[in-house]
């Protein structure tokens, strides 16, 4: 059995992958492990080696993951919530991961398995572990890229009505099962994406070019901040916190 992975599907950052975590989570608690919960679902899309599967986690042996994944279309999956989440996504934005493995694979392929990953890879990997995507009025948006939390969270806090943010890297949604305030999303930059990037799959995945990719896209968003995702930041003064809300660095320095 794989113990203790209890979900609360109830929380705002897993509406979107809600039905599914609760029959997986179901299936988990009754004695299944975690790659046997998984496949319960139906395979949601064919990889290059076949229709999408989830094994136990040592099956890779040696081989690099991502080689393993696109050479097999089994996806490694050992007994905890990181590998959980992971198949959460697999499922929900199949397109998309499958892209991220193409990638990945793709520059193993080339280049093998080294001290370091390079820009590409780096980038991939970050979206993949923590990444999230934001549709969200161009207030918002300016706000964001300029880290002015106040204007982003209170001066312009009605706007969030009209904002949907969606989680998807699953490193960090295993972060959010015990919500930290530092917890941090690594929001891709894609404003002006038609359809919106938001939860559709399709677009997600046809929007990972490999040079923009490269650039590291992405800007750090403390999710908890959220208005409607954590009662507490409902507190005066909550946002004034310097260590989670961080202002910019200063010019010509990296943004992380």
């Amino acid at each position: 059995m794989a113990a203790g992975l209890a979900v609360d599907a109830a929380t705002p950052w897993l509406a979107p992958f809600a039905p599914l975590a609760q029959r997986v989570a179901a299936r988990t608690a009754s004695g299944a492990g975690v790659a046997e919960a998984l496949a319960g679902e139906p395979p949601p899309i064919a990889l290059a080696a076949g229709p999408l599967r989830f094994v136990p986690g040592d099956s890779a042996g040696a081989e690099a993951y991502e080689a393993f994944i696109f050479r097999t279309a089994g996806v490694p999956t050992r007994d905890n919530l990181h590998d959980l989440f992971n198949g959460l996504v697999w499922l929900r934005f199949p397109r998309a991961k499958r892209r991220l493995n193409e990638l990945q694979a793709a520059q193993i392929a080339r280049a093998g398995i080294g001290a370091t990953r390079g820009p590409l890879r780096d980038a991939l990997t970050l979206f993949d572990e923590n990444g999230a995507l934001l549709d969200a009025p161009p207030a918002l948006w300016e706000a964001l890229r300029a880290r002015d939390w106040h204007r982003l969270f209170v001066t312009q806090r009605a706007l969030w009505r009209e904002a949907r943010l969606q989680l998807f890297g699953h490193a960090l949604l295993e972060k959010l099962a015990a919500p930290r305030k530092a917890a941090t999303a690594h929001v891709l930059l894609a404003p002006g994406a038609s359809p919106p990037l938001g939860r559709d799959d399709a677009a997600i995945a046809a929007a990972l070019d490999p040079a923009w990719l490269a650039a590291k896209p992405f800007v750090p968003l403390p999710v908890l901040g959220v208005p409607g995702w954590w009662a507490a930041n409902e507190a005066a003064g909550f946002y004034d916190d310097p260590w989670v809300f961080r202002r910019p660095r200063a010019e010509g320095g990296n943004s992380f």
